[in-house]
């Protein structure tokens, strides 16, 4: 995990990579990892994989061709998932009106609602969570981008993109669909934070 979370590498200059790409450094890949990519990739073009004997020659090589650090194991302190996130609204009532009784969410009775200096509802989104926060929020509700994925938003993975729409569509909530075509509905809650919906397999 530290791999992902790393600064990024300048790329040698090569035809491979000729506008200088940034790329994320990556462990190397076993040689069963390697075999895995050309039986099931598909592609018959030249494969940027990097066959190392071991691990040293690996770090030494990565630190030589591209002038970069090896990746440090240390920074990686297990990241799990995401736990929650935290939306604002003005009015809790009616915010829980939209999250339950609109999208069907339920409440997690064991989270702490009174021991915030404020109020809020902690609500199960699969095996994370959403935390509505009565709070001031400092985004303004006017002047925001119609499409939602044009604007900061939460994505939650939905099985019916179809039952999801007509579901909004008898309640009056506007919506929008994915740009790229892909199953997806984009709203905003009623403090106008922005909702992805996508539909997975």
């Amino acid at each position: 995990m530290a791999s992902l979370l790393s600064s990024a590498l300048n790329l040698p200059f090569n035809k491979f990579n000729e506008g200088n790409v940034k790329a994320l450094p990556v462990k190397a890949l076993s040689n069963k990892d390697c075999l895995f990519a050309r039986r099931t990739s598909g592609c018959h073009g030249p494969y940027l994989l990097i066959k190392s004997k071991t691990s040293f020659e690996a770090d030494v090589l990565a630190k030589e061709s591209l002038n970069v650090e090896a990746v440090d194991d240390t920074n990686d302190f297990g990241v799990v998932s995401v736990h929650h996130v935290g939306i604002l609204c003005e009015n809790l009532e009616r915010s829980l009106q939209f999250y339950q009784n609109i999208l069907g969410l339920k409440i997690n009775e064991a989270r702490p609602h009174d021991k915030l200096p404020y109020r809020g509802a902690w609500l199960w989104v699969g095996s994370e969570m959403i935390h509505l926060m009565e709070l001031p929020n400092p985004d303004p509700l006017t002047g925001r981008p119609e499409h939602g994925g044009r604007d900061r938003h939460t994505c939650i993975a939905i099985r019916d993109v179809h039952k999801l729409k007509a579901i909004l569509d008898k309640a009056g909530i506007p919506y929008t669909l994915s740009r790229s075509g892909r199953p997806a509905i984009f709203t905003r809650d009623p403090d106008a934070n922005a909702l992805e919906f996508t539909q997975v397999a």
